[in-house]
């Protein structure tokens, strides 16, 4: 039970002002709880120039935080944010890679600035994430949520040992429809708002706009990768992810991204609905990043994903020399792309092992 493993702990809320947030507060007050509850900033100063929600978000925290006579306190972590996950993202996408900020933002800043500034004091900290956790053989898991659609373990495959042990998620047992019934039954003032999507702090900002604010534009040539024929121009690798179809702006088309490289600016393209080197079966996977403990052998029958989708693919985990695992999946994996994050969990797909960086 819930009720148990918090019991006498002190708890830290990061209150987003959306629903789920939200509703993780409710769950604490009926269990008797008054926890404090932090907002952390971490959008862009030129808010004349940066379409953000944050003033409205906070005005939503503000009044689900007085609504259970919690107390609300913002933490700037803007700074930290801009330093560390922006760098990671451009440093990323300049090499061509196909980063995850949300990822890097729940290990670097809501269970690592944040707990620097604020959260050190807490036993617990709690979010609005899609995920549970369990003791299994004495040791605590990250565990799927119920959910298959808003399972959020994949954004949390790269947090510290450290913060899993620290990470509640009161809302993990619960579907989304169960969510917002809950919101409105209870009638919080968020209760019909629509869930954020993409990047954590963009809003209404397009990504391309944002790498094109800190990268600028390279143009070079677009290339058909089983011919060689130039077929026309990008305006920079970055703005593009393998397995991409749309918004490439060619003629004659679909065509896939399957290829960049780097050295000579040359984004190569595959002609058709579904091309053949649109997928593949075997990518190595390095820096592999445990939660809890790390596999039971040198191979391993486990499942993963790729990007944040409700499937699951089968695979056979091999060790290799170097301390990477080559990835052997069941079946053909479209847009597979370095620098994503493939993450691994248990042949049933409950308990998550972690999370490395795809290379091909």
């Amino acid at each position: 039970m819930i009720e148990d493993a918090i019991k006498d702990k002190r708890i830290a809320v990061l209150l987003s002002g959306g629903v789920d947030s939200s509703v993780v507060v409710y769950e604490l007050a009926q269990m008797g709880l008054t926890p404090d509850c932090f907002y952390i900033k971490i959008g862009p100063e030129e808010t004349e120039e940066w379409d953000c929600s944050s003033e409205e978000d906070l005005e939503m925290a503000t009044a689900v935080a007085a609504r259970y006579g919690c107390r609300l306190q913002v933490v700037d972590c803007h700074r930290e944010y801009w330093d560390q996950v922006t760098r990671y993202t451009m440093e990323k996408v300049k090499a061509g890679y196909t980063p995850n900020p949300d990822v890097m933002c729940n290990r670097l800043i809501k269970f690592g600035a944040f707990d620097t500034k604020m959260g050190h004091q807490y036993d617990l900290i709690a979010t609005g994430h899609y995920a549970q956790t369990e003791i299994i053989d004495g040791k605590k898991w990250l565990c799927t949520s119920p959910d298959p659609v808003k399972d959020q373990t994949d954004f949390l495959a790269q947090i510290y040992d450290w913060q899993l042990k620290k990470a509640l998620f009161p809302i993990g047992h619960y579907e989304k429809d169960e969510v917002r019934q809950i919101a409105e039954r209870e009638h919080l003032v968020n209760a019909h708002r629509k869930d954020s999507q993409g990047i954590c702090f963009l809003g209404q900002i397009d990504y391309n706009d944002y790498i094109r604010r800190y990268l600028g534009e390279q143009p070079g040539d677009v290339i058909e990768l089983e011919t060689g024929r130039r077929i026309g121009s990008h305006r920079g690798l970055w703005f593009h992810t393998i397995g991409q179809r749309k918004g490439l702006g060619l003629g004659g088309g679909p065509w896939f991204v399957v290829k960049k490289d780097v050295g000579q600016n040359i984004l190569y393209v595959s002609h058709g609905y579904d091309p053949e080197t649109a997928y593949k079966k075997d990518f190595k996977v390095h820096d592999f990043h445990f939660l809890t403990a790390g596999f039971d052998a040198a191979e391993t029958d486990v499942t993963f994903k790729i990007r944040h989708t409700p499937e699951y693919h089968h695979a056979t985990l091999q060790a290799l020399p170097d301390g990477g695992y080559m990835i052997h999946s069941a079946d053909k994996i479209h847009g597979v792309a370095p620098g994503q994050f493939c993450v691994v969990y248990d042949h049933e797909h409950h308990r998550c092992y972690g999370s490395g960086e795809i290379t091909l």
